[in-house]
């Protein structure tokens, strides 16, 4: 690596792909180019890799996407032995200035730089990359990771469509490479005490999981149109979505509330409760969706809803009466109660509560749950517990063991799966009846045409990885 001094400048590593940079073009426009990025790495087993790797040595991390979530990346794997956070990429140069200052007022190492996170790819050292990009962007940077022979860790939501993830696990597998679902809760030790004694029959026949997002959140107002700022790679920003001029409510963190980049609250803040739900249950894809709500109170920019209730059906062999399980899931905006206690306190009220036919549970976004038993609600059984995704993503890799890894996007896809389903049902105004085994919407053209997206060449994931 070269030193500090030596760091090229964030302005030489633009995307040259618009000036007409063939071999740049070649790699975005093949399915298997990516692979050639990183050289002969790539081609090799993941258990030949570990060993030119070496069990023991430092591992080499790039984060792309650096300016909310992204530095929370660049502190964590910062803090694990033996591991350098060695590259930063973003498309604003100034979220990069201000991160690299902040960097060196920590006391971190000074990264390389790039705007373009194809750049970075070509870095042979590099073993892994974390992702925390816009929710559009997620996707199409782990595929053309595991393409150029890196491991991927990704933000939640890990995907921005339902065949977004069917395709990445197909990639993980064939080019014999990681991809975790960020979903940091698959770590914690409370949640994981929690799901044990849900799925050993502590509640009895669990029959029903609610997820809760209640976050207080004030209008984003409307912004007008306006020149891009200078130092943002808006093209890049925008990357597989469409052209749109550019507007401060379509950029940093508002871009949450618009359907081309974001989820709404239910893939934000709701990925993690919506993960815990389908955990705590024991259950993939849903049969049936319903989801309803609106935008209320505010007159504004924001396309998502910002209240949202949304029911899955699944199929249950060995339950009761008319045998399935039932997911609801609630996006609240303003105010509202504390339901089940959680959140008391603060304005908002997140996290999980679980119903059996020997009493109920709730957990807190902290991973603390407790227990109410019988019909009186006796308090029972409870727990609590904290975890590092970071070092999980990293064990995984060092030990080369897929089993290892928390939130493998085969997980992830399910999870991401029932925000798109749910978002799908809002958005045509009906309830959907899926097939699980097809992985279709049962005659229903409209709704199996929104399991992907329309994307804008060069970004695009293809049908075959």
């Amino acid at each position: 690596m070269p030193k500090t001094g030596d760091r090229p400048s964030v302005k030489t590593q633009v995307s040259s792909v618009a000036s007409g940079d063939k071999s740049r073009r070649d790699f975005l426009g093949s399915t298997t180019a990516g692979a050639t990025v990183a050289g002969i790495a790539a081609s090799m087993p993941a258990s030949s890799y570990a060993k030119v790797l070496g069990a023991n040595e430092r591992v080499r991390v790039g984060v792309i996407g650096i300016k909310g979530m992204g530095y929370g990346h660049i502190r964590g794997y910062s803090e694990l032995d033996n591991v350098e956070v060695v590259a930063i990429c973003d498309v604003d140069e100034n979220v990069l200035k201000d991160k690299l200052g902040r960097m060196q007022e920590d006391g971190l190492p000074q990264p390389e730089t790039y705007t373009d996170l194809r750049k970075l790819y070509e870095d042979k050292t590099i073993q892994a990359v974390s992702v925390a990009t816009p929710n559009h962007w997620h996707s199409l940077a782990a595929l053309w990771a595991v393409q150029a022979g890196k491991h991927a860790a990704i933000e939640k939501p890990g995907t921005h469509n339902y065949f977004e993830g069917q395709q990445l696990i197909k990639a993980s597998a064939r080019y014999n490479r990681l991809i975790q679902h960020h979903a940091e809760r698959r770590c914690f030790a409370g949640y994981k005490a929690a799901m044990k004694f849900l799925h050993e029959g502590g509640l009895g026949e669990v029959y029903m999981a609610k997820g809760l997002c209640y976050k207080w959140r004030s209008s984003i107002g409307r912004a007008e149109q306006q020149p891009v700022p200078s130092g943002v790679h808006y093209d890049l920003w925008l990357g597989p979505a469409p052209v749109r001029p550019f507007t401060k409510n379509r950029f940093h963190y508002n871009w949450h509330w618009h359907w081309d980049y974001g989820n709404g609250d239910i893939g934000n803040q709701g990925a993690h409760q919506m993960d815990i739900a389908r955990w705590g249950l024991g259950v993939t894809l849903p049969t049936k969706i319903s989801s309803i709500g609106g935008h209320f109170m505010f007159d504004d920019d924001q396309e998502t809803p910002n209240t949202q209730i949304s029911v899955l059906e699944f199929p249950n062999q060995a339950g009761g009466g008319d045998k399935k399980k039932l997911l609801q899931f609630e996006v609240r905006h303003w105010a509202t109660n504390h339901e089940g206690g959680l959140g008391r306190g603060s304005g908002n009220n997140i996290g999980n509560i679980f119903y059996g036919s020997e009493g109920y549970m709730t957990i807190d976004s902290s991973g603390q749950w407790k227990t109410y038993m019988g019909k009186n609600r006796e308090p029972g059984p409870d727990g609590s517990g904290g975890g590092n995704m970071f070092q999980n993503f990293v064990d995984a890799i060092r030990a080369d063991n897929r089993d290892l890894l928390e939130g493998d996007i085969t997980e992830g896809h399910y999870s991401c799966a029932l925000i798109h389903m749910a978002n799908t049902s809002y958005r045509l105004g009906r309830s959907l009846d899926f097939d699980p085994q097809t992985e279709r919407y049962v005659d229903d053209e409209a709704a199996n045409a929104m399991l992907t997206r329309d994307y804008r060449a060069p970004y695009v994931i293809p049908e075959q990885v």
